[in-house]
């Protein structure tokens, strides 16, 4: 049996409350759908191994709430009609890709996991999450938020709670908590770098850039280049997300603010990439992948611990002192001290 985990959604619960608040009643119904999924977590094992090459199954929810659904396109199967179907495909595909290219993964669990996904779960569904054992995606309401599998660092973030779920195991609360959506972030967005080619300086550095919807005033759901400048919105509020610890969130909600301070790491992490130069996921990326499964993080690591980890991931893979120096110098500027 996996161990149980986590539902790790993509918009924030804060966000989903201020709508809900508003009177928003799809951001009510998704509330209450989470709230379902966060009480009944997964406790069964997840599909079981295939071979380490590439094998996906998407399924179509038809709108309800029964999970997986009907599949409707499988590993080597040509396009479908429903473009949902075709970019939750390339999303899982993309995220395969980055984690066996870069650091020879062989999918979400090393050992080969079927990549599972449903698409079109409820009305007006306005989130996407991992479940333990399979990505799920909303189509969002049309007026605040767009289809959410439109997004492919969106599909690489949830993906990645399945690496750490495997791997370090963060618990989801309090300052491991945002690590574990940090560690999502800065994979989803290496996911989407690496799908386009980019160096690091040419990166946007968003998550879930082109998922709010026309009319919306922001960008994404967050920034790791500026974190608090995603969005500033009368139906969102602004953007909550602290780049630097002394301004650390202290909060009952959202696990302890997992999605607010995890602007804290992902600011370090996009300070490393930048200062490094190049693609993000080679010297940058691969400091993170060796941390985060290098058997030297309690589940429970805060964010001193994580940085100190990937100072010895550093000082482990790369000979010039140089690197390691980078490293402590990211985290020193958003307050974390490696010492």
């Amino acid at each position: 049996m996996t161990a149980v985990a986590p539902l790790c959604t993509i918009v924030p619960p804060y966000v989903l409350d201020r709508l809900a608040e508003d009177g928003h009643e799809p951001a009510s119904r998704t509330l209450a759908l989470d709230a379902v999924h966060r009480t009944a977590r997964l406790t069964a094992d997840p599909a079981p191994p295939a071979a380490a090459t590439l094998n996906r199954v998407v399924a179509d929810a038809g709108h309800a709430e029964q999970l997986p659904g009907r599949t409707v396109r499988t590993e080597g199967a040509g396009p479908v009609a429903d473009g949902s179907v075709n970019h939750a495909y390339d999303g899982l595909g993309a995220t395969f890709a980055l984690f066996a290219d870069a650091y020879g993964r062989r999918s979400i669990d090393d050992r080969g996991l079927r990549l599972d996904a449903s698409v079109h779960y409820g009305r007006d569904y306005d989130n996407a999450f991992w479940d333990g054992r399979q990505m799920v995606f909303g189509d969002g309401d049309g007026v605040v938020f767009g289809d959410f599998t439109a997004c492919i660092d969106v599909i690489g973030h949830e993906l990645t709670h399945g690496v750490t779920q495997f791997t370090a195991g963060l618990e989801y609360r309090g300052q491991s908590g945002a690590l574990n959506e940090s560690v999502s972030d800065v994979f989803g967005s290496l996911v989407k770098q690496y799908a386009l080619h980019q160096d690091a300086a040419d990166a946007d550095w968003l998550i879930g850039a082109g998922l709010l919807a026309p009319g919306v005033q922001g960008v994404a759901l967050r920034s790791m280049k500026a974190p608090g400048t995603a969005y500033d919105d009368p139906r969102l509020g602004k953007d909550p997300q602290p780049a630097h610890l002394r301004d650390y969130v202290r909060t009952a909600q959202d696990n302890g603010g997992v999605h607010i301070n995890s602007g804290i790491p992902n600011h370090a992490f996009y300070l490393l990439a930048t200062a490094l130069g190049g693609p993000a996921w080679e010297r940058a990326g691969r400091i993170w992948y060796d941390a985060l499964t290098g058997r030297r993080l309690a589940a429970t690591a805060g964010f001193a611990a994580f940085a100190r980890a990937t100072v010895a991931a550093a000082r482990a893979r790369y000979a010039e002192p140089s690197v390691a120096d980078t490293v402590t110098a990211a985290w020193a500027t958003v307050g974390v001290s490696t010492a």
